[in-house]
Parts: structure tokens; sequence; C-alpha cells
């Protein structure tokens, strides 16, 4: 599978490409195999939106998984760049509940370009995040997109 590895504000990224389009992104350093125009193009999209001159990122994408868990990423696709949705708001979309979004959000499997970083728990609170340093990282994420939000989120009990 062509993959590549990105540099980031978090370390090293790696993207996944099958069929022209992304697949997934790790945390971590891989070698690169195949470089391919898609994977470059969103090396290039990654960047931007790191030195904060990219809200919308345009790449193509292919996450597997479930029925419910695509429904719960494309929801979360939908979130604008710079703001939040709470894990019971997307659930009353859903008809589901907060844990199960929660669940789908954990599986992710390319975060950053599915902004599952955008979800917070009730009341702002900061709620697992499965990329990178964790909560640290989701946060730092937020606050990538709007710095205004520095006091603005409260921390996981």
């Amino acid at each position: 599978m062509p993959h590549l590895c990105v540099m980031s504000p978090f370390g090293p990224l790696t993207l996944h490409e099958e069929s022209a389009a992304i697949v997934s992104l790790d945390w971590g350093r891989a070698s690169d195999v195949e470089p391919s125009p898609v994977l470059i193009e969103a090396r290039n999209q990654l960047d931007a939106y790191f030195d904060g001159r990219l809200k919308v990122f345009d790449l193509p994408l292919a996450p597997p998984g479930t029925a419910f868990q695509v429904a719960v990423w494309t929801l979360m696709e939908r979130i604008p760049h710079g703001q939040t949705r709470t894990y019971g708001e997307m659930a009353l979309d859903l008809k589901s509940g907060p844990r199960a979004v929660g669940n789908a959000g954990g599986r992710n499997p390319i975060p950053i370009f599915i902004p599952c970083h955008r979800v917070v728990g009730a009341g702002r609170r900061m709620c697992g995040y499965s990329g990178g340093a964790g909560i640290a990282t989701k946060k730092a994420l937020l606050l990538l997109e709007d710095p205004e939000k520095r006091d603005w989120f409260i921390a996981e009990p």
C-alpha cells in the first residue's frame, strides 16, 4: 500500500492510500513507499492546514468502517473549521447515543482530515482523543483552528 511520512507540529504522521484515496493517517513514522499524487496532495494540504492557510480539505477519502462509523465520520466532516459539536448533538442527528458516537470517533482511521478533534463532551468537556498525545493533541488542534478558545475548554475529569 502506498504511504508517505509527513512532518507535523505533532511529530511524524504517515498517510496511507488505496485505490487513489486516503484510507488512514497514523501517528508515527514509516518509510515512504510509492508516494503517489494523492499522498503528495494530502501532504501539501496538511502543510497548509498547519500553517493556517487551509480551512477545508479537498481530498478523496475512503475510511474503512461499518455503516454507522462512516455515518459518524461523514457528520464529523461537516463540522466547520474552528467550531465544535458535542457527542450528544451528533447522537441526536444519528438517532444514537453519545457513547456510540464517541466509540466511532475513536476508530476514525483518518484523523485531522476527518476532524474528530472537533467533537467534545457536554459542557465543552475534553473527552478522549486517540491520536498523538491524546487530549493535549486534540486541544492543540482546536486551538490551531481558533486561538480565541484558549480558556474555553474544560479538562477531562
